[in-house]
């Protein structure tokens, strides 16, 4: 069985995230969708309003897919993570060259910590390339229409949290 584990903070999970999952399952037969508890974020939504979303936005590709997608929350390092759930590679976004030159340095660390674990990058989709949960986030703030960058669901309960709606 081929697993591979897609981690992030996901605060809120977007449709670059999702993108990314839909096409990482894919690839693998058990997608895990690794939800990094990160306190230096200080997160808008806590680790199991995040799992929720997750879970609720990926119920129905799961199924359309056949692929197995699941949601591990996790604090260790990655690559002990990846250990833990037992994958074989790790998929990560990547939107732009900035992203590229850290996640460059996070492969070589990770392979210097176990070198049988792959990495394996896709690209956004051009739609979503400039979706960052922290944009996101910031233009919900200041009252702008974020719809285009994350699903309904998500964006009610970011603009609720935020006292919008």
């Amino acid at each position: 069985m081929r697993i591979g584990l897609y981690p992030g903070t996901f605060d809120p999970v977007t449709l670059g995230h999702l993108d990314i999952i839909k096409r990482g399952a894919a690839l693998v037969d058990r997608l895990v969708i690794g939800v990094a508890i990160n306190r230096d974020k200080g997160p808008l939504f806590s680790l199991e309003e995040r799992v929720d979303m997750i879970e609720a936005e990926c119920a129905e590709l799961s199924r359309k897919t056949g692929t197995e997608i699941v949601v591990h929350p996790f604090e260790n390092l990655l690559i002990d993570c990846a250990k833990d759930v037992g994958a074989q590679i790790i998929v990560r976004g990547l939107r732009a060259v900035a992203d590229f030159e850290y996640e460059y340095q996070m492969v070589g660390m990770n392979r210097s910590l176990d070198d049988s674990v792959e990495t394996v990058f896709l690209m956004a989709e051009a739609r979503h390339q400039a979706i960052a949960s922290k944009l996101v986030k910031e233009i919900a703030r200041l009252d702008g229409d974020i719809s285009k960058f994350v699903p309904p669901l998500v964006r009610d309960r970011v603009l609720s949290r935020m006292g919008k709606i």
